[in-house]
């Protein structure tokens, strides 16, 4: 394992297993894991930073070196005030890497020892996606395959008929 620190950065909203798979198998590779949490305005998130931080640290707490934290910074400042020079992308398929391409290298020419690695999901995880279990959710569907239990009990906390 390495001693050093990457960056996992997403809305995480919310966090899927698939995200806490890709974080299991990045904890084993890296020292430090950072899950950086975007407060992401724009992307109109069903859950507040507080909320996606906290479900996050609930479904990562077996994970001794990863932290949680949000941020609203650009994510090369908020890298180098963390001490990594990393981040971790997920790929799900094909579709995924053109953008997560392009982000690479725009990230790269900002500051240049910022190293980008690309895992890809367990097979069995590759379709999750946040949008896809919170519209499910939003349905009454069955979300408990797909997220970690603190996950799917907010879910259902907040589409809740009253």
């Amino acid at each position: 394992m390495s001693t050093h620190c990457v960056i996992y950065p997403g809305t995480f909203d919310p966090i899927t297993n698939g995200h806490v798979d890709l974080t299991e198998r990045a904890a084993r590779l890296f020292g430090r894991v950072v899950v950086a949490i975007a407060h992401s305005e724009k992307k109109t998130p069903l859950f507040s930073l507080k909320e996606r931080v906290s479900l996050c640290e609930l479904s990562l707490a077996h994970l001794d070196n990863v932290e949680v934290v949000g941020f609203s910074n650009l994510l090369t400042d908020f890298a180098k005030s963390q001490n990594a020079r990393c981040v971790l992308r997920g790929l799900r398929a094909v579709a995924d890497f053109e953008y997560e391409f392009q982000l690479a290298n725009m990230n790269r020419a900002i500051f240049p020892e910022f190293e980008s690695v690309f895992l890809t999901p367990s097979e069995h995880f590759s379709y999750i996606s946040s949008s896809l279990v919170r519209e499910i959710a939003s349905l009454d569907g069955d979300i408990s395959p797909f997220v970690p239990e603190p996950v799917a009990i907010a879910l259902k906390k907040r589409f809740a008929k009253t």
